[in-house]
Parts: C-alpha cells; structure tokens; sequence
C-alpha cells in the first residue's frame, strides 16, 4: 500500500459521493413514506444504486484494475446526469400541495443535486490539474 495512499472514505471526493448518497437516500425515504408517484422513488432509487455501486467501485480500488474504461469521465456523466433527474423529481414534488414528507423529499433531493454538482466539479478538478494514464498532459519540448 502506498504509504501517501488515504482510504477513499477519508478523502474530499468520497466524503462527498457518501454524502450524496444518504441525501438521495433520506430522499427516496421520504418519497415511499409519502406514498408518493413511483417515477420519484424509482429515480431516487435507481440514483442510490448508481452512487453506492461507484462508492463500492473506489473503495476495492477496482478502478485501477479495470483500465479499458475511463472511470473518471463514466463518474462526470454519471453526476450530471443524476443532478438532471434530481432536479426534475425535485422541483416535480415542490410544485404543488403535498404532503410534507414529499416536500422534505424534494427538499432532500435538491440538497443532492448540489452534491452531484459539487461531486462532478471536484472529479473534473482532479483531471485538470491531475490527470492520469494515456490521457496525461506533455510539454511540446518533451515529444522526440
């Protein structure tokens, strides 16, 4: 292991995917508590599935194995799509007169849409100033 390694729960990135995941969590509760249309449960549902699947996928490090996909822009896409669906079923459960576990599960779901903006700025970050693999930025002074 290498010694400058931190486990992915204890860095920036994880605290945040790992945050997302109990908001759309607590929100997709919030939605079965209401007994609210099932398109919201199941897109938050789906979304919970995703974001613990990529939580799983960094924590055994299989990104590093698994080198023919690039897990980084799969991560991006994935981020902001889901803060597309969220902000949709979000503004879909405020809109009107409900139930007030709806509106907490709105309210819950745009709290995650933030996490999934700030998830894909941070993932993009990293491949700014840090990128990796084939796709490593040269100097034109380095190429022979």
């Amino acid at each position: 292991m290498n010694p400058k390694h931190r486990p992915f729960c204890c860095s920036v990135k994880g605290c945040v995917k790992l945050l997302r995941l109990a908001l759309t969590g607590t929100s997709m509760t919030f939605f079965i508590l209401s007994q609210a249309p099932e398109p919201y449960i199941v897109i938050t549902g789906f979304e919970v599935t995703i974001t613990f699947a990529f939580i799983v996928l960094y924590m055994i490090r299989l990104d590093r194995r698994v080198t023919f996909l690039f897990w980084p822009l799969l991560d991006i896409i994935n981020s902001l799509v889901a803060a597309m669906f969220m902000i949709i079923i979000a503004v879909l459960a405020l809109i009107p007169e409900t139930t007030l576990f709806t509106v907490l599960g709105g309210v819950f779901c745009l709290l995650a849409v933030v996490c999934c903006l700030a998830d894909a700025a941070l993932i993009y970050r990293k491949l700014l100033f840090n990128p990796s693999g084939p796709y490593q930025k040269k100097a034109i002074h380095d190429k022979i």
